[in-house]
Order: C-alpha cells, then structure tokens, then sequence
C-alpha cells in the first residue's frame, strides 16, 4: 500500500488510466508492503523514474551495443578512456550528461556486459528525470564497470517477490557452462507489460528469458534450470527525489565508492555489493582506529 506522510494514498485522477504511472501505483497499493512518501511529489518522481527507466531499457533494445565480455569492452574514444579492467572512465573534458547520451546515440560504438548495461540505463533515466544541469554537478566523475555506480545513485538490493514495473531482477542460471560465464545469469528490467529486458538476449518473458539461459548449461550433465530470483535492484527513489528539489546552486560532496573489479561478467546486484562490502570490512579491520 501507499502512504503520504503517513496516511493513506488512494488513486486519483493525477494519472490516466492505463498509464504506466497508474499500473504502478495500483502495483503498489496491491503490495504488502507500506510504500512510504512525504509528499505526492516525492511519489511522482518515483514513477516518472520508473517510467524512464522503461524507456531507457527500450531504446536500448533498440540500439546496437553489442553484448561483450570485460576484455572485449569498447566505447567511443571521444567520451571515455577505456580502462585495462573493461570499464568505461569519463574524460575529464567531457560532460556526464553527454557521455551517456552518446551511449544511445553512437550505440554502434559500444560493446558491454548486463550489469554495465543496467547501470547505464539507470543513469539515462535519471538524467531524462532531473536535466542536463543537475545531472551533470551530481555524477562527475563517472565510471562504468558492472554493478559500480555513484553514491548518489543509491543502488541498493531487496528481496522480495513483488515486482514493480522499472525493477531489475535477476535470473539465476546455476549449472552454467563454465566456458561461457555470461551466462551464469541475466539482469534484466521489468516492463509494463509483464515482460522483460536483458541486454544480450533482448526483450522476452520470463519463460523465454529461462529457456535462453536454460541452453547454455554444462555440455551433458547440467540439468538444474535456471529460474528468476526474488533479488530485486533499485536505486534510490527518495534521495534522488529529494536532490532534484533543491535550490539549483546546490552542491553535493560526498566520497565515491571503491572500483571493485571482480572480473565476473552477469552478476546480480547483491553480489556486486557483498564485494564491496567485502573491501570494506578489510580496511576497517586494517586500520580499527580509522
């Protein structure tokens, strides 16, 4: 269900019927869960995010980046230097805003794996959400490798069996082939229409999405199915809504994140984090008085 400041929130006529917006919303209120809002601004830039999102994963679909490996990485020279790891390192001259647009726009270009993929999608929908502007003080410097993404992105995992419209789920291929490990699993975007996208094996439903995965298995002895999992990704609704309402001099210091370079191409989300998490802990416990 869905609460504003505390109360709760029934659909009005603020979005049409049969709307992206309105199927979220009554996705919501169907939820166990409370979603909790200050304002119904707050709620609307939630779903003009997801909206975008959708959008994003779409006109993705419809480019040409090419599904690839870390070692086998490419990106337009002119935007990013391309790092020994794979990942995408913005140029000091370059706006983050045109950066990722030119992902879009020269997407010939470009050559990635599905994590990288939805971070990128991320930062698109939330660069159609905020503006150029804002955009550009909160995300420079930018870097691009698997799951890593900006603090101010929020990126964060949750269990849970209640998918939204502008999720990022993850199917779990167990008996992979381990001569092909980008195929141990598939991130990928919940639509609105109950299907989903992964980059490398497109738009499809889940049972599609399962039988794809489902081909790569171990030569003659995998025989373990590969199955959507109730890991779900979502970046931080709140704190990017409540950024994009602050004065327009505002500006955000703040630490980024250690690159973690694992190597290990498809992974979900909360495995991404555990290895950040990881790094961490050993820094606390090497310096206790830090």
């Amino acid at each position: 269900m869905i609460q504003i400041f505390g109360m709760p929130f029934q659909q009005t006529d603020m979005w049409p019927s049969g709307s992206i917006e309105s199927m979220i919303v009554q996705r919501m209120n169907e939820d166990q869960i409370v979603y909790s809002y200050q304002s119904v601004d707050e709620l609307s830039f939630e779903l003009k995010l997801r909206k975008n999102i959708i959008a994003s994963a779409r006109a993705m679909n419809g480019g040409h980046a090419d599904f690839e490996i870390f070692e086998n990485s490419r990106c337009n020279p002119q935007y990013w230097h391309l790092t020994r790891s794979g990942g995408f390192q913005l140029k000091r001259d370059v706006m983050p805003s045109d950066a990722i647009q030119d992902i879009y726009k020269n997407s010939s270009l470009y050559a990635f794996e599905c994590a990288t993929a939805k971070v990128i999608i991320y930062y698109h929908a939330v660069l159609n959400s905020i503006g150029e502007h804002l955009f550009n003080r909160l995300f420079r410097p930018l870097y691009l490798y698997s799951w890593h993404f900006d603090p101010d992105l929020g990126i964060h995992a949750i269990k849970t069996r209640h998918f939204l419209p502008g999720d990022i789920v993850y199917f779990n291929n167990p008996d992979f082939d381990p001569e092909a490990s980008w195929w141990r699993g598939e991130n990928a975007v919940v639509l609105e229409d109950d299907t989903y996208f992964g980059h490398g094996v497109g738009i499809g439903t889940a049972e599609q999405i399962i039988d794809a995965l489902n081909q790569k298995r171990k030569p003659g002895e995998g025989n373990q199915s590969a199955y959507l999992t109730n890991s779900v990704a979502r970046p931080s609704f709140k704190h990017l809504a409540n950024i994009s309402m602050l004065p327009r001099g505002y500006r955000d210091y703040k630490v980024q994140y250690i690159k973690v370079h694992h190597n290990e191409i498809s992974i979900s989300c909360d495995r991404h984090l555990f290895y950040l998490n990881e790094v961490y802990k050993r820094i606390t416990y090497s310096n206790p008085f830090s």
